[in-house]
Parts: C-alpha cells; sequence; structure tokens
C-alpha cells in the first residue's frame, strides 16, 4: 500500500512522521512549474508522538444522518430573473441571518439572496485589480460574514464585506501560479494552501508530489510544506504526444481547513489528521474498513463503461485510458474528499466502488463518529450544523439548501 508519510519505526508511540520542509534551512526546493521562488528548504522530520490516537468502527455502526427530501430553498431557478443565471458555481455559503453568497466563474462575481432566495447584491468583475477577479475560483464565509474569494493567475484572495464593499487583496508569497488544490481560510485569517509538482519520469514509476503550506493574513509562507504522496503519472507511447495520465483508481491526498481545523486525508488509508496552524498533528482518527481490492473484471467493467458513455466521441485519449499498459491500482481508495463544516464537524467522502455509492461519514472534532450520511444529488458546496448547501447535478447551475438531521 502507498505510504502516506514516512514512517518513523523508532518508537511505538511515533505512528507517523510527516515529512516538512523548513524555509530556515539550506538545500533546495523540489522543481514544481507552477510556483516560483521559492524559498530553500530541507526536509525535516516532524515528530507525531504528542498526537492523540483515537479509533473508531463506523460501519458497524447503524447511526445515520439524513437531509430533507426537498429542498427549503433554491437559488438559481428563476428564469425571469437575470442574477439567477449561473454560468459556472465556484463556491456557495450561507451568512448569518440565512442569506446565501453564490460565486460565479463566468460571470466573475459574487451575488447575495436573501433568505426568500431574492436577489440583494453582487461584487467584483473581469479585470485585473484589486476586487476584480481573473478566475473567480472557490469562496469562504468568514466570521463577521466577510467573504474570501479565491481568484487566480496567481493565485490570490479578494476579500469583501456581506455588503459588496472590498476590503483588500491578499497575494501569496511565493506565488502560486494555479489555484490551491485544496485548504481554505481559518477564522484567524490565516490561509491554507496546497500545491502539486509533477512527476519528472514519463514510465509511471514516480507520483506527483502534493504540499500543503501556512500563509498569514498578508501571504508570507508561516509554516510547511507538508509534503505527501500524489497520484502516479506517466505517458502511453501510443498515445498523443504530451498526454500524461494517471494510475487507474489510485489514491490522492486532500486537505480542507476552516474555523480552526485542517484536516488531512490521504485516499490510501482509512483515517484523517487533524493538524494545527504549525501543521503539526493533534490528532489521528483511524477507523476500520477492510476495502476493496481491484480485479481484472473491475478494470473490464471501466472499459465497457467508458465505450458506452463516450459512444461516437471516443478519441485517442480514450484509448490511452483503456490502454493495457496503464497501471492499474491494487486496492480502491478508501476516501475521495474531507470537508470541515461550519461547526467544526469532519465529513469523510467515501470513495464510490464501481456499483456502490458510498456516501459520507461524520466525526466530531474529538474524533468519535456521528453517523453515515448516503449520496446526495449534487456536488456539496458547505456542509452547516443543521443544513447543507447542494449545487445541481443536471440541468441549469443551481444551489439548493437543504435540512440536515442527524440521529437524536
Amino acid at each position: 500500500m502507498l505510504n502516506l508519510f514516512t514512517l518513523n519505526r523508532c518508537s511505538p508511540a511515533m505512528l507517523v512522521a510527516l515529512v516538512i520542509f523548513d524555509a530556515a534551512c539550506g538545500g533546495q526546493p523540489p522543481t514544481e512549474s507552477v510556483v516560483t521562488d521559492l524559498p530553500a528548504m530541507d526536509p525535516v522530520t516532524l515528530d507525531t508522538t504528542e498526537a492523540v490516537i483515537v479509533t473508531s468502527d463506523p460501519l458497524s455502526s447503524d447511526a445515520t444522518c439524513t437531509i430533507s427530501e426537498e429542498p427549503t430553498l433554491i437559488i438559481g431557478d428563476n428564469e425571469y430573473d437575470e442574477n439567477q443565471w449561473f454560468s459556472q458555481i465556484r463556491g456557495a455559503g450561507r451568512l448569518s441571518d440565512g442569506s446565501i453568497v453564490v460565486a460565479d466563474r463566468q460571470a466573475h462575481e459574487v451575488r447575495i439572496f436573501d433568505r426568500e432566495g431574492r436577489y440583494l447584491r453582487s461584487m467584483g468583475r473581469s479585470g485585473e485589480g484589486p476586487g476584480e477577479f481573473r478566475d473567480l475560483w472557490k469562496l469562504w464565509v468568514m466570521p463577521g460574514d466577510t467573504l474570501w474569494v479565491g481568484d487566480y493567475r496567481p493565485w490570490r484572495y479578494n476579500i469583501f464585506t456581506a455588503r459588496g464593499e472590498f476590503v483588500r487583496q491578499m497575494n501569496l508569497k511565493p506565488e502560486y501560479l494555479n489555484p490551491s488544490r485544496g485548504g481554505g481560510v481559518l477564522d484567524n485569517r490565516f490561509t491554507i494552501n496546497a500545491r502539486e509538482t509533477w512527476a519528472r519520469k514519463s514510465d509511471f514509476s514516480e507520483r506527483r508530489s502534493f504540499f500543503v503550506e501556512v500563509h498569514d493574513p498578508i501571504g508570507n509562507l508561516t509554516d510547511g510544506p507538508i509534503q505527501m504522496q500524489g497520484r502516479r503519472q506517466g505517458q502511453i507511447s501510443e498515445g498523443p504526444p504530451n498526454y500524461v495520465t494517471s494510475e487507474l483508481y489510485d489514491s490522492i491526498p486532500n486537505v480542507d481547513a476552516l474555523g480552526s481545523t485542517i484536516a488531512l486525508v490521504h485516499g490510501s488509508r482509512p483515517e484523517f489528521l487533524l493538524l494545527d496552524q504549525k501543521l503539526r498533528v493533534k490528532m489521528i482518527v483511524q477507523y476500520k474498513d477492510p476495502g476493496q481490492e481491484v480485479t481484472s473484471a473491475h478494470v473490464r467493467q471501466y472499459h465497457d463503461r467508458l465505450r458506452e458513455r463516450r459512444g461516437d466521441d471516443w478519441d485517442e485519449y480514450d484509448e490511452v485510458r483503456v490502454s493495457p499498459k496503464r497501471p492499474v491500482a491494487d486496492m480502491f481508495p478508501y476516501i475521495s474528499s474531507v470537508r470541515i463544516g461550519r461547526d467544526g464537524r469532519i465529513w469523510i467522502n467515501r470513495y464510490n466502488l464501481p456499483d456502490e455509492t458510498r456516501g459520507w461519514l461524520a466525526f466530531e472534532g474529538d474524533g468519535r463518529f456521528i453517523c453515515h450520511l448516503a449520496a446526495m444529488p449534487g456536488y456539496v458546496q458547505e456542509f452547516g450544523a443543521d443544513y447543507v448547501l447542494l449545487e445541481s447535478e443536471e440541468g441549469a447551475p443551481t444551489v439548493r439548501v437543504h435540512e440536515l438531521k442527524l440521529p437524536s
């Protein structure tokens, strides 16, 4: 199985040791095309001896969370109001008064709607200057209803009040050319950002590197990066020139941050790590999951379904996807992603198997298991204490508010 982090076997209590790069040390950072002017860094092993280990067996529990069958509010279904026409939703959140804020990528603006769904105001526009968006990418609602909106190239944050007033712009130093690959904004305005490097070899013998870093409220790098192993990637010799693909059913890392919580997962293990702002591991939550081996039947099924779905649109890139030279993982991933709720709960999105949609596992901030939540009809934009914001799966883009009920 893929190692999530470098393991230190010197101490039984040291369950996991992370590889962290310290900007104060000498040496050279890994090469990456999307980050420039990185400070010199040497690897340092981070001791997790003080981390609390929590074990859980959620698969033996029948505790269930549910969402309302019908949404309590829909934003984007009024064809007579052009402010409810969305091109590509890149973020949504709920404000303290129940208003809903939606970030529209192609419109280059953020819109706010009241708790009845009526349009109130917009902020932002296309442009290069403060408060303008080159390519709007992500949205976070902070205490006091301050809005942090991600934008690139390069990656930066535009900050607004809920009244639509522009506050300031925050650029990362050193800069990220592309969007952050995960993370978020903490209540103290420190941001958690993630970047990737590409594997240098084309024969699938290397993996991408995934780095997590902390930047202060004015964009300076303060801690990190933690390094994790990403996708195994390479090229198929018969495929299009320079076309890179990855191992089929590969496991990938994912990080989310909100409030005072930073959660880190790797799909190859049924566990999640909770970190402090210095990227030190505070807690390791491990849960029982037998996993699922990938068989040749699964691979054939993937090929058949891809051919059926693509039909007459089949092309040379599809040939690469079904090539017998494409490597296949031994095990399906355990986890697709991790999400932090506005109330600090941790939501683990289990990886879907070919014939099984597996939904979510919810945990309290102390690692206690809460419930199972079935897969939902849309992309989760935000978990709240008693609601979920979903982006519609089909049709015109909409944001739907559903009531969330926990076990009594």
